[in-house]
């Protein structure tokens, strides 16, 4: 076995991290930088660094798991979501509840509530909330915050920028209370096998899903299951698959979208 593959193996030891998932060179890129940081020049050395100093396994782990996000990212699907599932949704009930598993710094969470909040200007009896998790204290401290550089803000119409957010003096953008307060941040280890929430509308866990084996995937799959309620939709990553043993827990809604819907 050659350096990079033992260091590989360390790595998914260590953070159960699926490195075999990633492009080999996206893993280059980031191993390099952590090398780089602790001025270390082969995979060797830094297998053994990583073995003898816990205090690097965070900045490591940051470092692969890192995932660039923006408000309304996949504009097609979010689209899809508006039209077809929360409007027809907000005709037939008056109480909403979507689950933004894996939530990383905010952008989902905001961008499913902007769009209730502007479904729900004339409606002011229903009852909606985001919940929002995700497993690190620190990128859930920075999305209660909800300020963001403006290239997270590709997607978002001036509308929407005029209403739901601030511009503050050093350029950044931040989100304003009436969206804050709907989005309710909570820490939550996606392995626990317990939903936040049961009798779930929508659960929305988007590229995330890359960083689990296949069991700990079906395993997520399931929890979801339980949490969502019957009818209610499960909203995928693009390029995030249903297993084999739980494909047969939902139907599909939009595939192209990889939208399903949780069976009865």
């Amino acid at each position: 076995m050659d350096e990079f593959q033992s260091l590989l193996q360390t790595i998914q030891r260590l953070f159960g991290i699926q490195c075999t998932n990633y492009k080999e060179d996206y893993i280059k890129r980031r191993l390099a930088s952590r090398m780089n940081a602790r001025r270390i020049a082969t995979y060797r050395e830094y297998q053994e660094y990583l073995l003898k100093h816990p205090e690097e396994h965070e900045p490591l782990k940051n470092a692969l798991t890192i995932n660039v996000t923006k408000f309304f990212r996949d504009p097609a699907v979010f689209e899809c979501i508006r039209n077809e599932i929360l409007i027809p949704m907000l005709r037939q009930q008056n109480r909403i509840r979507i689950w933004s598993a894996g939530c990383s710094s905010g952008e989902e969470p905001y961008s499913y509530a902007m769009m209730l909040y502007d479904q729900t200007l004339i409606r002011k009896d229903i009852d909606w909330q985001v919940i929002a998790t995700d497993i690190d204290d620190v990128i859930l401290g920075k999305a209660r915050e909800g300020v963001y550089d403006k290239s997270a803000l590709e997607f978002v119409n001036e509308r929407q920028l005029h209403r739901h957010f601030t511009r503050r003096a050093d350029g950044k953008f931040e989100i304003k209370p009436h969206i804050r307060e709907k989005v309710r941040f909570q820490h939550h280890d996606l392995m626990s096998g317990v939903p936040v929430q049961h009798g779930l509308d929508i659960v929305s866990c988007r590229n995330v899903t890359i960083y689990f084996s296949d069991p700990q995937k079906n395993d997520l799959v399931r929890m979801f299951y339980q949490g969502l309620r019957p009818g209610g939709y499960y909203i995928m990553g693009m390029s995030e698959f249903l297993g084999r043993e739980v494909e047969n827990l939902f139907i599909p809604f939009k595939p192209l979208q990889k939208i399903f819907i949780r069976k009865d």
